[in-house]
């Protein structure tokens, strides 16, 4: 791990604010950008051990494990157009890899318009780094090469590929939404790779600072104008999670309100706030419709059936229930632009901390 400490050290050096794989969950929560720890994948090998042990981190690899089955579920509807994907398994990658690694969705056309187009807007600011892809939920993988005949690539075979083309300096860009259970699993694994490489920094998932927070609020607020006409509460589904790192979701909420923004609303499939939450809120503010869309960089499974399915117990249907007008927007955060360049910016930082450029 010598080479990969000296990385840190240089970084740190640099002042280079890159947040990194931590055993805190909570740095995802962070008020201060200050507080971010710059990452390299050796950092994060020693503080992944102990929080894998952790009931919460048992609890929240389960839920992830649960959606991945219902997404692999057979389905009697049309996801789209594999052959329109580019799953980014190419060799020739050269001297210099950029790896986007994601969780994954088996939704066709959902993977080309977020995961997809952040890949495509990395490779257009990053000419000098091949862009390439992993996912690490293997069932996702399996169905899709399974009905699809598309392979990609899981996090050891990405990173076994980038050995096996000589690639020198490696910057992974996570699209997680958080700085969670996955994404330090995510780090631990490329810590056991980092000897294989000259350099290696792994970037920040998308809410990670005050300011990702700011700009994200910022970006679904503007999204969703057309529908603030002040009877109809705008909300937000997010996945959700036992671990600490679940107050992202409260955060958001916190800043969506002091920002005036008080028809929108934050819940989570999994943990806190709940639909009941959400629903008890829009009831206290006298709303008449509601927009529901996914605080998720997919529009998967969980959009298209938890959020908006017609079963009973789908949010959609729960509104309706209680008489409200709904309307849901099936489109993943990785189809936001702003969202998008928020990624570019966090690959930047890391680009940055592994050439040694002070920002």
């Amino acid at each position: 791990m010598k080479k990969s400490k000296i990385i840190l050290a240089a970084v740190l050096a640099a002042a280079t604010a890159l947040t990194g794989c931590s055993s805190k969950e909570e740095s995802s929560a962070s008020s201060s950008a200050s507080e971010s720890v710059t990452s390299t994948a050796a950092s994060t090998a020693e503080s992944s051990a102990a929080e894998d042990s952790d009931s919460s981190a048992a609890s929240d690899v389960s839920t992830a494990e649960s959606a991945a089955t219902a997404e692999a579920d057979d389905e009697n509807y049309n996801t789209g157009d594999a052959s329109l994907d580019n799953p980014r398994n190419q060799d020739e990658i050269g001297d210099n890899e950029l790896l986007v690694l994601s969780f994954g969705t088996s939704f066709n056309d959902s993977r080309r318009l977020t995961i997809g187009a952040i890949e495509n807007d990395l490779e257009t600011a990053f000419p000098g780094y091949s862009v390439r892809r992993g996912f690490t939920a293997n069932i996702v993988i399996d169905h899709v090469y399974k009905r699809d005949g598309e392979k990609i690539d899981d996090i050891g075979e990405s990173l076994d590929r980038a050995v096996a083309n000589g690639v020198k300096n490696l910057v992974v860009q996570p699209t997680h939404l958080m700085n969670g259970i996955e994404y330090d699993e995510l780090c631990g694994k490329i810590a056991d790779y980092s000897d294989a490489f000259e350099k290696v920094v792994i970037g920040d998932p998308l809410l990670t600072s005050d300011e990702d927070f700011q700009i994200v609020a910022d970006a679904i607020v503007d999204w969703t104008k057309d529908y603030d006409d002040g009877e109809t509460a705008v909300v937000f589904m997010g996945h959700g999670t036992e671990a600490e790192s679940n107050a992202v979701y409260q955060k958001m909420q916190d800043l969506l309100t002091s920002g005036g923004h008080t028809n929108y609303f934050v819940g989570t499939v999994e943990a806190s706030p709940s639909l009941d939450d959400v629903i008890a809120a829009v009831k206290a503010g006298g709303y008449k419709k509601v927009v529901l869309e996914p605080l998720m960089v997919v529009a998967g499974d969980h959009a298209n059936n938890d959020m908006a399915g017609d079963e009973d117990d789908s949010w959609k249907s729960a509104f309706e229930k209680e008489g409200y007008e709904v309307t849901c927007l099936l489109r993943g955060l990785g189809e936001n632009e702003t969202i998008r360049q928020l990624y570019v910016a966090h690959a930047q930082a890391a680009v940055n901390a592994l050439e040694g450029v002070s920002e």
